[in-house]
């Protein structure tokens, strides 16, 4: 023991790290929201003194168990832990209360701000916000440092880690709940670059370090995950990163199943509002993620079902499209597009991805020149269709693959083109009079052919045009 110990010296800059876990025993610090601060503080340490000794350093908690420390006997055992020397970091774990929101971190008078800086920027990368490192005076002498862990210390290097506030109204509850050990090693790891000791990741833990040139997609890509597997794991709600910024690479057992995809709850946020958007149900929900109340906190992670590709076809928009022409080439109504797109509005926007209902192959079915699409209304027969499209019955029957002659309302045929057909795309400035007028036709022949109820008219609408 002795020899690693020289080992050590011999080769960092450091001589220990003395890790206290805040309050204690009679002290239970703050409390509420199902979170005791002393409890955290002391799974923080216990966590952190295992990982400091995985990479060799020496280190001594101030207590191990439930054990109420007056500050006197805390300062006395930091000080007794590796003797009261400048290159000793001392780690005072604590979770914050008074309504705020991120991590915080407090150095001495007597130390730079290195230390803590790389810290808190560590727990950002984490996905914590970052709310400032700072130095606290005592009010009546500025000279002096506001907390005992910085005035009464001696020469070492104490810093003062608040990992959130356990009172948030924003997102700290959830993420002190769910990710404080994540928080933990992130101040592990800050503490072992500051000090110059070889970093590695715990058993079990792949990590990876962004480089010039990468993105979320290139290291899923890499590692044979996707992107929001990813993004779930290290707790990104964007796909920025920074050069040197440390990501988690899940393992098989992290990886959230492909069919779900993982969602941030944002304020505003409703299961309602969030089933909307995802075209599931609120039931579907709640039960993916064994949810016991309708009540959302922000920076929550929500499992959402995702819908079975083999049952959607997707669309880009493109310039020129509009809704009528993409309902048209798909053979289907203006209302089923917008219902299966939840849109509220005809306006498009070029490389916006629609929904086609009915088709499930990746590429868009583009129908042969010969062929028009018909979708029966109500009144409609096999004959009267045939007789407006100058076709034979059986002919019409063999081309869309029919057994009987019933059909139902909304149903998509499919109409050979004959010579006596040739459509026109609808420019700015048409009318149905216009176009009669062009092509030596009536408006009713127009509109009967086309089955238009009105005489409105779309720019891109194809319309046939009976000779």
């Amino acid at each position: 023991m002795e020899m690693k110990l020289m080992d050590f010296l011999l080769r960092k800059q450091i001589r220990g790290i003395v890790i206290d876990a805040g309050h204690g025993g009679d002290d239970s610090g703050a409390s509420g929201n199902g979170i005791i601060e002393k409890d955290y503080t002391l799974n923080i340490s216990k966590y952190m003194n295992d990982r400091f000794k995985d990479l060799g350093i020496p280190t001594y908690m101030t207590r191990t168990t439930d054990e109420t420390l007056s500050h006197k006997e805390r300062v006395k055992r930091i000080l007794n832990a590796f003797g009261n020397r400048d290159d000793v970091v001392v780690i005072s774990n604590h979770i914050n209360a008074g309504g705020g929101d991120g991590a915080e971190v407090i150095y001495a008078l007597r130390n730079n701000d290195k230390l803590a800086k790389n810290v808190l920027e560590s727990i950002g990368k984490e996905g914590q916000n970052m709310r400032k490192y700072y130095q606290r005076r005592y009010p009546t002498d500025p000279s002096k440092d506001y907390y005992f862990i910085h005035r009464e210390t001696g020469k070492t290097e104490p810093i003062l880690v608040e990992y959130g506030f356990l009172d948030s109204p924003k997102d700290d509850v959830n993420q002190l709940k769910n990710n404080v050990l994540d928080y933990a090693e992130a101040v592990v790891r800050a503490v072992a670059e500051y000090a110059n000791v070889p970093y590695t990741p715990p058993k079990g833990e792949n990590t990876y370090t962004v480089k010039k040139g990468d993105s979320l997609y290139v290291i899923a890509n890499k590692y044979g995950i996707t992107v929001d597997e990813l993004k779930a794991v290290n707790n990104l709600s964007s796909n920025l990163l920074n050069v040197g910024q440390i990501l988690k690479i899940p393992t098989k057992e992290e990886v959230t199943p492909s069919e779900y995809e993982v969602y941030i709850v944002k304020s505003g946020d409703s299961l309602w509002s969030i089933a909307t958007d995802y075209g599931v149900s609120v039931d579907d929900i709640i039960n993916l993620n064994n949810l016991g109340t309708t009540v959302l906190q922000i920076g929550q992670q929500i499992l959402i079902p995702k819908q079975i590709e083999s049952e959607k076809n997707v669309y880009i928009v493109k310039a020129g499209d509009n809704l009528y022409s993409i309902a048209n080439k798909y053979g289907i109504t203006v209302d089923d597009l917008k219902k299966a797109n939840n849109l509220t509005s005809n306006t498009l926007s070029i490389n916006q991805e629609l929904i086609i209902p009915g088709y499930s192959s990746d590429e868009p079915i583009e129908k042969p020149d010969n062929e028009i699409t018909y979708i029966v209304q109500k009144g409609d027969s096999l004959w009267s269709i045939a007789k407006k499209y100058d076709v034979n019955v059986n002919d019409l029957k063999s081309y869309n693959n029919l057994s009987s002659n019933l059909l139902n309302i909304g149903q998509t045929l499919l109409i050979p083109k004959t010579s006596d057909y040739q459509t026109y795309i609808v420019v700015s400035g048409d009318s149905l009079y216009k176009i009669a007028n062009k092509f030596n036709t009536t408006i009713d022949k127009l509109k009967s052919v086309n089955n238009l109820k009105s005489d409105t008219l779309s720019i891109g609408q194809v319309l046939i045009i009976p000779n």
